[in-house]
């Protein structure tokens, strides 16, 4: 739901590389392939967060004097981290707060070698080069993206967290496609609409994860 509500935050973000990347090959298979590339590194990013969730709490039992109060204590912190990580990315998608400027500075033309990756001609672009710029822009900073991995670091799990990052890369998706099919200027009318339901969304999963840890103390 988070992938899904955030489209037009996607749209704005992504959409530009979308279009100057697999949308001017003109094969449905080079976007495919772009988005595998991306989903691919949500995925290892959800995995090394989930793991460092789960390594804190395996610390926690080793050092502990009670692993099971450490170890609840720890879940504990863990999910007020990510609970707070949420609420920040929640108020800034309703314009409460602002985001971090590092945020809206790292741009795709900042990275080194990036002038010369899009010097090639489209047609010229294979799926495997396209996979693999969608495997490095993966991992460009994105508001929607850290909290949606700020998540998996609450599940204290390599593939619980590699698997939310993936659910959520997967409801990206659509909007992302349509814009490569031409449908972004349709969809870009939204955008405000679909930041405060993203908004309220992150809002809402930090809520949950607050009180789950309150609930802990109690």
């Amino acid at each position: 739901m988070l992938g899904l509500l955030g489209t037009g935050h996607c749209i704005g973000m992504c959409g530009p590389l979308v279009v100057a990347l697999p949308g001017q090959t003109g094969r449905f298979s080079a976007h495919l392939a772009y988005h595998a590339g991306r989903l691919t590194t949500y995925g290892v990013i959800g995995a090394l967060m989930g793991g460092a969730g789960g390594g804190l709490i395996g610390l926690a039992a080793a050092v502990g004097g009670n692993p099971m109060v450490w170890i609840s204590r720890v879940q504990m912190g863990i999910s007020l981290l990510a609970g707070l990580f949420l609420l920040f990315f929640g108020l800034s998608r309703l314009g409460f707060v602002a985001e971090p400027r590092w945020l809206a500075i790292a741009m795709p033309n900042r990275i080194p070698g990036w002038r010369r990756l899009m010097s090639r001609a489209a047609d010229q672009r294979s799926n495997l080069d396209l996979f693999l710029m969608g495997l490095f822009l993966g991992g460009l900073p994105c508001g929607l993206s850290y909290a949606a991995f700020a998540k998996a670091l609450s599940c204290a799990q390599m593939l619980s967290g590699t698997v939310m990052a993936l659910i959520f890369g997967l409801g990206t998706l659509p909007g992302l496609l349509a814009v490569g099919v031409g449908a972004g200027v349709f969809l870009n009318r939204f955008r405000q609409q679909a930041d405060i339901l993203a908004g309220l969304f992150m809002i809402g999963m930090a809520a949950n994860l607050m009180v789950k840890a309150l609930a802990a103390i109690v």
